[in-house]
């Protein structure tokens, strides 16, 4: 029988957070710490993971930052190879890192603006899924934890080619769910709805956008990134031994 008194049993893992250095990457690493993980922040620039690690540290956490554009497999490799010299294991991977360089009609989308969100938000998934999965494999345990988004779900306004990639991350989910859990290997996503970050800007900057989505929603609010590491808390403990290969969704009710 589980010891819930434990609470979430984190203490002394290895985490990687990508796109930590602000929104809900940020969110997710510092509750980590919180309890007790030594928290990998990977994002392309270092002064957000400066400010981060900073956060961390002053409440008495443990984190470590590294320069990481997700979209290039060779850094993510780099990455890899840094916290096997340095850490020895990993127990938790967090793929957050996204991006979503375009905004309008499906038949106007550049190929530069396609070619990039592939690369970032299912190639860099995937790759570092791959790295996390061969470290894991060795260990016999580990969870990762993939942020996907409600568009994977439902189509969304100008948002085509962002939800094909997102739709793709629970398709990955399954799969890996399947392939890794023989191996103790536990594999989740994350589908969140508008939360109040700078990645979703632009969203609550078009009212024609931003209230429908507002209205769709059961709470009549946007969430706040802790919200979105709540449910992160849950995926990566004991507490949610049993459940792989699913989607939790932190919509607020737009769903519903």
């Amino acid at each position: 029988m589980m010891d819930f008194t434990e609470g979430f049993g984190l203490q002394g893992k290895v985490a990687l957070v990508t796109g930590a250095s602000r929104g809900i990457g940020e969110a997710i690493a510092r509750a980590f710490a919180a309890h007790g993980v030594t928290v990998v922040l990977a994002s392309r620039k270092m002064e957000g993971l400066e400010r981060v690690k900073n956060a961390i540290v002053s409440a008495g956490g443990r984190a470590i930052t590294a320069v990481c554009n997700t979209g290039k497999p060779d850094q993510i490799t780099e990455v890899f190879q840094r916290i096997s010299d340095e850490l020895g294991r990993i127990d938790i991977l967090v793929n957050n890192a996204a991006t979503n360089p375009f905004a309008g009609n499906a038949v106007d989308v550049p190929e530069w603006a396609f070619d990039k969100t592939v690369a970032v938000n299912m190639k860099g998934y995937f790759i570092a899924s791959q790295h996390a999965a061969r470290m894991m494999i060795e260990q016999g345990s580990g969870v990762i934890i993939n942020i996907a988004s409600v568009a994977a779900l439902e189509a969304l306004p100008m948002q085509t080619v962002y939800s094909m990639t997102k739709a793709a991350v629970l398709a990955m989910t399954r799969g890996l769910a399947r392939e890794l859990g023989p191996h103790g290997i536990r594999v989740n996503a994350i589908a969140p709805g508008v939360v109040k970050t700078h990645f979703s800007q632009f969203l609550a900057d078009t009212p024609e956008i931003a209230q429908p989505l507002l209205d769709a929603t059961a709470l009549k609010r946007f969430a706040e990134p802790d919200e979105i590491a709540g449910a992160a808390l849950f995926l990566a403990s004991d507490m949610s031994s049993y459940t792989t290969g699913t989607v939790v969704v932190c919509d607020g009710g737009a769903l519903a």
